[in-house]
């Protein structure tokens, strides 16, 4: 009976390492960007993809994704120019984070985070072969440069998308890589339908 307790026992939650690293740093006054993926014990694209994207889930004035899309940027940027780190710049290093609206932020994710955790284990090895990791870098840059555009109703789906496959790469699973890409794929195309959508309503208000 015993070993079937310890077979169903349930995962320990994604966001618990966030939550736990950021109130430490939180309590000693240093919780800033750089830290925060410092003090998660990992400094690979996994863990900076998920925390950026988290950060841009702030609920934050409209606009703020044109600064908290730039760590995402930089980190695909580097992923697909094949760094073997994260390097962030001094300012993005250095940039403060709201606990309490980190938090807010882990709790709008969790019926995403509860689906996935159910779920996660290593899956597709070959997704992380580094002879791949460039590629996905650049899948992942396009995903990011459609979250840095400020246009009305899309920012939330690449985010989301880099989320997903933020937590795929952590945890090595790679069909939730796969899912994280595809969802990445749908929000670049609503993100164009948006922008022709804006251009010819523009176009139709001159003419």
């Amino acid at each position: 009976m015993a070993k079937r307790d310890n077979t169903t026992r349930r995962r320990p939650s994604l966001s618990m390492p966030i939550l736990r690293t950021s109130r430490d740093h939180h309590r000693a006054g240093t919780l800033t960007l750089g830290n925060l993926l410092a003090g998660l014990g990992d400094r690979s694209f996994g863990w900076a993809i998920l925390v950026f994207s988290l950060i841009t889930l702030l609920p934050l004035p409209p606009g703020s994704s044109l600064i908290t899309a730039l760590p995402v940027l930089v980190a695909t940027a580097q992923m697909a120019l094949g760094f073997p780190h994260v390097r962030l710049p001094g300012r993005l290093d250095r940039m403060k984070i709201d606990l309490q609206k980190l938090r807010r932020a882990l709790l709008r994710l969790r019926p995403v985070t509860r689906r996935l955790e159910r779920r996660l284990r290593p899956r597709l090895p070959v997704i992380f072969d580094p002879r791949h990791e460039r590629l996905l870098g650049l899948a992942l840059f396009v995903v990011a440069f459609t979250l840095f555009l400020p246009i009305p109703g899309s920012g939330w789906f690449p985010a989301i998308a880099l989320f997903i496959t933020g937590v795929g790469f952590v945890e090595k699973d790679g069909q939730v890589v796969v899912f994280g890409l595809l969802f990445g794929a749908f929000s670049v195309i609503l993100t164009i339908a948006i922008v022709i959508s804006l251009i010819g309503g523009a176009e139709a208000m001159i003419h």
